[in-house]
């Protein structure tokens, strides 16, 4: 598919907020694979079904080019973007810098209510592994305890970064398609981290935490190679 077809069905919107609701629909319809990677953006066949112009269909695709998940080729518009191995290993090299900054500002500053939240978030992960499993909710759920440390942190920094590039992490573990092969097995990689901050040494949580991320950044970025291997030349 190299387009989005009148068949792929958007309903129409009001007019308030509409960028930003053009913005969460097309990042949804990408995420959960609706649109798959290399597909073009019509934004006449979008506006169109969407029931607005092309002007706010135009400015929530820059929008999605600022998440990472389009990317725009001049004289032929906007594409859901490609992953390359190589760019997922940098991505989740960013996110080590970012998150680790983070833990070490929560731990300075004090768990508060971020160690309740914590917690909780990792029940709904433990819940969520179980039947019916829902790929994209398991990972949107993961990537909520990442944000409530970067929120915890007490720097906004932190978390307009972090939500810069969450929806791009979400679509790349959404496309491997799993990151361990027991569902459950991602809630309970979260506790060491909590364990960790709930210590109060700050070695032990950045220990913790990166960790975490660098066996994730190994398991994505090589069942992607796998993916990039198996896929026609």
């Amino acid at each position: 598919m190299d387009k989005i077809t009148e068949q792929d069905g958007f309903a129409p919107l009001g007019r308030e907020g509409l960028v930003e609701r053009v913005a969460r629909l097309l990042s949804k319809a990408i995420v959960t694979g609706q649109l798959t990677p290399g597909t073009r953006l019509s934004e006449s066949v979008v506006a169109k079904q969407l029931g607005t112009s092309r002007a706010p269909v135009r400015e929530a695709a820059r929008l999605l080019e600022n998440s990472g998940l389009v990317t725009y080729h001049a004289n032929r518009g906007f594409f859901v973007r490609k992953f390359t191995a190589t760019e997922l290993d940098n991505l989740y090299e960013f996110r080590i810098v970012i998150e680790l900054a983070a833990v070490r500002r929560l731990i300075r500053e004090g768990l508060g209510d971020t160690g309740p939240a914590l917690a909780a978030q990792i029940e709904e992960l433990r819940r969520l592994a179980g039947p019916p499993h829902d790929m994209l909710t398991h990972v949107e759920a993961d990537m909520q305890f990442h944000r409530l440390i970067c929120n915890g942190s007490g720097n906004p920094r932190f978390l307009r970064t972090f939500e810069q590039i969450a929806l791009e992490t979400e679509l790349t573990i959404v496309l491997i398609g799993k990151l361990y092969e027991d569902a459950h097995r991602l809630a309970e990689t979260h506790v060491p981290i909590l364990e960790a901050l709930q210590s109060g040494c700050e070695q032990d949580a950045v220990d913790a935490m990166f960790y975490h991320l660098d066996v994730a950044r190994t398991l994505v970025t090589e069942q992607f190679r796998k993916l990039e291997d198996e896929s026609p030349k």
